[in-house]
C-alpha cells in the first residue's frame, strides 16, 4: 500500500530506508533537524554530503546514515545560503527527495518538515506545499510509504489540519494529469473485499490512548525499542480514523 502519514516523534529514532532532512546548498548540517541527525548519526554524514560540492536549491543528495537505524539520509536543498526558503523551493526539494528515494529502492521514507517561519514560510504553507507535492509525486514512484515526522504538538496540529483539508478536496476532485482519483473516505477497518485495491493512503490519525503499538511496516524488520518503525500517527488530536484511499484511474 502506498501512502503518506503523520508521526509524532523524533525522526532520528525511525528505522526506515531513508530520512529526508532540510539542507542548504553547501550541505553542511549546521542547523535544526540536520544538526540533530548529524549529532545522532555521526559527523561522517556531513563530511560525505559536503564532499559533493555546492548544490542548487530544489535538488537532493543522498548519503549514508552513519549510526542511525535508517539506510540513507537524503539532504533536500530547500533553503538558500541565507537559510531563507520559498514555497517553490519546498515544492521542488520535496519532489526531488522523493524521486531520489525511489532511485535508491527505498520502500519507507521519513520526511522532516522542509520549511519554517525562520525561513520565511509559515508552517501551514509549508505543510500545504509538502503534502500536495507528495500526493502528486508518490504514485509515480515505487516508494511504499512516506512518514512525516513532527516533534511538537503545535507542528503536528498544523500538518494534521492541512492533511484533513486536502483529504476533503481529494474526495471530490481529480488532480489534472494525475493517475489518482478520490473515493469515499472510510476508517481503515471499514475496508472489505468489495473495495477497490488501495494504492494511496493519504493520511492516518493518532491511535486512541492506550492502544497497542502498531506492527512494523511491511518489508522492514520489527525494530527494538530504540528504533521504532512508525506506527499509526502517535500524537495529539482526534483519535478517530482519518484515512483517505485512492485507486488508479481505469482500474
Amino acid at each position: 500500500m502506498t501512502g503518506v502519514r503523520l508521526w509524532n516523534g523524533d525522526i532520528c529514532d525511525l528505522q526506515v530506508d531513508a530520512l529526508v532532512v532540510p539542507a542548504m546548498p553547501t550541505l553542511f548540517m549546521t542547523y535544526g533537524v540536520a544538526a540533530a541527525v548529524k549529532q545522532r548519526g555521526g559527523h561522517g554524514i556531513e563530511f560525505e554530503a559536503a564532499s559533493r560540492g555546492r548544490q542548487e536549491v530544489g535538488t537532493a543528495v543522498a548519503t549514508g546514515a552513519g549510526s542511525l537505524a535508517a539506510r540513507h539520509v537524503i539532504h533536500a536543498v530547500s533553503a538558500g545560503p541565507d537559510r531563507k526558503t520559498s514555497t517553490g523551493a519546498i515544492d521542488a526539494a520535496t519532489r526531488s527527495a522523493l524521486r531520489l528515494a525511489d532511485s535508491l529502492g527505498a520502500g519507507v521514507v521519513a520526511f522532516a518538515p522542509l520549511g519554517s517561519p525562520l525561513g520565511g514560510v509559515p508552517l501551514a504553507e509549508s505543510a500545504r506545499v509538502m503534502l500536495r507535492a507528495l500526493h502528486e509525486t508518490l504514485g509515480a514512484t515505487s516508494v511504499g510509504e512516506v512518514v512525516i515526522a513532527l516533534r511538537s504538538a503545535a507542528t503536528y496540529a498544523i500538518f494534521r489540519e492541512e492533511l484533513s483539508r486536502q483529504r476533503m478536496l481529494r474526495a471530490v476532485q481529480v488532480t489534472p494529469g494525475s493517475e489518482l482519483v478520490g473515493i469515499p473516505i472510510a476508517p481503515a477497518d471499514a475496508a472489505s473485499a468489495a473495495d477497490p485495491e488501495p494504492v494511496a493512503v493519504i493520511a492516518s490519525a493518532p491511535a486512541p490512548a492506550g492502544a497497542s503499538p502498531a506492527p512494523g511496516i511491511a518489508g522492514r524488520p520489527s525494530p527494538g525499542a530504540d528504533h521504532p518503525t512508525p506506527g499509526p500517527a502517535d500524537g495529539p488530536g482526534d483519535p478517530s480514523a482519518d484515512i483517505v484511499t485512492a485507486t488508479r484511474a481505469g482500474r
